[in-house]
């Protein structure tokens, strides 16, 4: 089961993630707009989303450039997949190579010979590269 962490600095962010994260961020800041709009005189209610703005508005902004940028390139996004940093991919190579069979982890040899930066850019044949608020992550072009 991979993290919940959609920031850049994951290894590994699983799109359902980013989904559920932007709508949690834009319903959070909906919810004190509403405030606002229905207390226009409350200063606190105002204090309140100017404080969410600043917390949040760069992140929300960031997740949904990553949505739209990731999501072109997977047509698959809406029902989960996996975006790899270019930092972890050579590892991300070697435990998909485990999961479909394709190493024994039992089996030593030729196993510990593998030159698992080389498996991962042919790999990387079939994913697409993007920028993610200053990152290189991969997903599956699909």
């Amino acid at each position: 089961m991979y993290s919940r962490d959609t920031s850049n600095s994951a290894d590994i962010i699983d799109s359902r993630n980013v989904i559920d994260r932007i709508q949690e961020l834009e319903s959070e800041r909906g919810i004190l707009q509403d405030a606002v709009d229905e207390s226009p005189d409350d200063t606190g209610y105002k204090q309140d989303l100017a404080d969410w703005n600043g917390d949040y508005a760069d992140e929300l902004h960031n997740l949904k450039t990553l949505a739209e940028e990731a999501g072109q390139y997977s047509s698959e996004w809406p029902d989960g997949v996996c975006l790899i940093r270019d930092t972890y991919f050579a590892e991300y190579a070697e435990e998909e190579a485990f999961s479909i069979g394709a190493i024994d982890r039992d089996v030593n040899w030729p196993f510990n010979h593998i030159d698992w930066e080389a498996a991962a850019k042919e790999l990387k044949q079939d994913y697409s590269c993007f920028d993610y608020d200053g990152e290189d992550y991969w997903v599956r072009s699909t």
